[in-house]
């Protein structure tokens, strides 16, 4: 019975290790593995984030070094905690981070973003965050941080385009669509929506900003307008010729004006001579400017 007894106390012993042992290990390597619902977890505190994918062979050699960096900063007590995405689940992080390139890392502390690009063994990405290297490492700009409202419209775009590159795999490998008629049906619907868009488009334009109506002038009305117009244009080009008066006040002065020497030796030539006809006159004929005589007020 005492060997049995100690049988058992043996067996819960190692139940109790075994727990204890998972707990310590769990604490260690604190590899958390982000998603869609939880990654504004990594806006607090220091983080270094990892992006991968399963079919990617430099990611799969870089996992044995990012269990380690997790298992070490855990024993050594740092503040610094690992995560990864995997971008096959979660594509909108993807597009948040403006990840082009796999592995890619990032350091994050206090929702300050900068991409690792140094070497990937454990005592180097250490090193950068115990010597506080990641100070020389200038942030990710405030607009094109993984928090901020555009770039959470670009990862809505990345979702999209997983969600049409699944219904494309559906319509080929389900239905037995060749690619050229899956390729079809996306370019009709593409063409429906944009029409569909438009038009909603010009319709919240026309209700926001309705257009301008013109008043009708009719046909009649608009000559009369036109006739008083250029009557008026005509009084004044009348009254601008009356206003051009000669320097001389008396008709004595103007008749013997008229009446001089050079006047009547002028006329005389331009009249004189066999053969001149009218044409040849006027073409000799030095040109005479008479002026209006001012009207008595």
């Amino acid at each position: 019975m005492a060997r049995v007894h100690r049988i058992s106390d043996f067996f819960h012993f190692f139940i109790y290790f075994s727990i204890f042992s998972c707990c310590l290990l769990n604490l260690a390597s604190a590899n958390r593995e982000l998603d869609e619902s939880n990654w504004r977890d990594i806006l607090e505190g220091e983080w270094m984030v990892e992006f991968y994918a399963p079919w990617c062979p430099a990611c799969s050699a870089l996992a044995p070094t990012w269990r380690d960096l997790s298992a070490r900063a855990g024993k050594q007590a740092l503040a610094m905690r690992a995560a990864s995405v995997d971008v096959t689940k979660s594509p909108g992080l993807s597009g948040r981070f403006v990840v082009t390139a796999l592995p890619t890392i990032f350091h994050v502390i206090d929702g300050e973003f900068r991409q690792y690009k140094g070497p990937r063994d454990v005592d180097s990405m250490l090193s950068f965050v115990q010597q506080k290297r990641w100070q020389q490492t200038e942030p990710v700009p405030s607009w094109k941080g993984p928090d901020s409202l555009q770039m959470g419209l670009v990862a809505q775009f990345f979702k999209l385009s997983q969600a049409l590159r699944s219904v494309h795999n559906m319509l080929m490998e389900s239905y037995g669509l060749p690619t050229w008629g899956s390729y079809l049906i996306f370019a009709v619907a593409t063409i429906f929506i944009g029409a569909l868009l438009g038009l909603l488009l010009v319709c919240l334009i026309d209700v926001l900003y309705p257009p301008r109506r013109k008043d009708f002038v009719p046909a009649a009305h608009a000559g009369a307008q036109g006739h008083a117009g250029n009557k008026s244009d005509s009084e004044q080009e009348e009254l601008i010729n009356e206003d051009l008066v000669d320097d001389a006040p008396s008709g004595a002065d103007s008749d013997a004006e008229k009446n001089s020497p050079s006047d009547s030796s002028s006329e005389e030539s331009t009249g004189a001579g066999p053969g001149s006809g009218a044409a040849g006159g006027d073409a000799r004929a030095p040109e005479v400017r008479k002026r209006r005589a001012r009207k008595a007020d």
